[in-house]
């Protein structure tokens, strides 16, 4: 990785098992089956993942009983052009099928175009199908944002009421997380919301400068081989 998208200087220290905890083990890939969502649940339980994140249609799911794993689901995803209906149509069918977190993309085109208040309302229309403790995290798709829109962004998804703000979708072809954006949106949202970085966070130390940066969940389709401390080769559209 250069320096302008990660860094491994980080004063954090953390373990594989630690970091792992930070993780939503990823496949949103469109050819991805039942069976590649049942692996993905056993590896995510073997590594001690906090919870997988997939398709809507990929639910319902079954889950072990007494497994430490949450169940996280994408909504609008992944380009966010979606009318917000839709959006809460959908996001509201996964809690009912057994969804704990909603990862909603935002209409991108609207944040470029500086209209917040339209994002805002994106966010809240999501926001009011997730009864409590439902988690609703916000995909701004910060690499195709300037730092400005980045800032605009996340005050909209905070004003809503979401848990978490997250960098990105990891299918634009602008990018993914950078330690950049991430430590921007932290500073943005303060302790009012949490932060994901997701797309491209493929070692140990690149998840180590996110966490450093101020993300406390981070979206990863490579999960072992980032555990292990490899850099993962991963496909195109892959997080």
């Amino acid at each position: 990785m250069t320096s302008s998208t990660m860094t491994t200087t980080t004063t954090t220290f953390l373990d594989a098992a630690s970091v792992a905890r930070y993780i939503d083990h990823t496949l949103l890939l469109p050819g991805a089956s039942a069976d590649d969502v049942t692996a993905l649940v056993t590896e995510a339980i073997e590594l001690g993942a906090y919870s997988i994140c997939v398709s809507p249609s990929m639910l319902p799911l079954r889950i072990p009983a007494g497994a430490d794993l949450k169940v996280a689901v994408v909504c609008g995803f992944p380009s966010g052009k979606h009318h917000s209906a839709i959006k809460a149509a959908e996001a509201a069918l996964s809690i009912e099928q057994g969804a704990d977190e909603i990862d909603m993309v935002i209409d991108i085109g609207a944040a470029k175009a500086g209209r917040f208040t339209e994002v805002q309302d994106d966010v809240a229309a999501v926001r009011a199908v997730i009864p409590a403790p439902g988690v609703l995290k916000v995909i701004i798709e910060s690499a195709a944002l300037t730092d400005a829109e980045i800032v605009g962004a996340c005050q909209a998804a905070v004003a809503a009421g979401a848990d978490f703000v997250k960098t990105s979708t990891g299918f634009h072809p602008a990018g993914g997380a950078t330690v950049h954006a991430v430590r921007l949106m932290k500073q943005t949202v303060g302790d009012r919301a949490e932060i994901k970085a997701s797309g491209g966070v493929r070692s140990f130390d690149d998840a180590l400068a996110m966490i450093d940066a101020g993300a406390t969940r981070l979206g990863v389709s490579g999960s072992a081989a980032l555990l292990s401390g490899a850099t993962s080769a991963e496909p195109a559209g892959s997080y």
